[in-house]
């Protein structure tokens, strides 16, 4: 529930056209610049070829990349009595995939000289064999979550 007392309704996104996944369709939205939606899917799907000329296969290395690099626990921050503590908690499966998504976006965005598309499905690549920005990102955050684990009996 929001602050004003009404519920959230989450938008339900709708599979792309081209592979017909809705992962697809959220890394397109992730994208996404300007409104230019058009350049965005050029990106992804540009991606999704050169990692794989057979589609179910490209989406195989997506999904195993995106696996490998969501988050389980993550540490909010939480104020008691005029000190700041990181509370480590789980983390919901929406806010999972968005970090992941944005994670390896992030680490696409890292490396300079080429198209974005091809920067992408090198990252992907990486993750899905468990290396890469996005995979470091993930372990960063875990390790954060596994040092603050005395301050977990502060979670809600």
């Amino acid at each position: 529930m929001s602050r004003t007392g009404r519920s959230i309704r989450k938008k339900i996104l709708k599979p792309d056209g081209h592979y017909h996944s809705v992962i697809v369709s959220r890394f397109i939205n992730k994208v996404l610049k300007n409104g230019k939606k058009s350049a965005a899917q050029e990106i992804i799907y540009g991606c999704l070829e050169l990692i794989s000329e057979n589609k179910k296969e490209s989406l195989e290395v997506l999904k195993k990349a995106l696996e490998q690099v969501t988050p389980k626990m993550e540490v909010r921050a939480r104020r008691i009595g005029g000190a700041t503590y990181q509370v480590p908690g789980p983390v919901r499966h929406d806010r999972a995939e968005s970090l992941a998504i944005r994670w390896l976006l992030a680490g696409a965005k890292t490396h300079k000289g080429m198209p974005m598309s091809k920067r992408l499905a090198e990252e992907l690549k990486e993750a899905a064999l468990g290396q890469g920005f996005a995979v470091k990102k993930r372990e960063t955050m875990h390790k954060m979550a596994e040092a603050n684990r005395a301050f977990a009996h502060f979670r809600w």
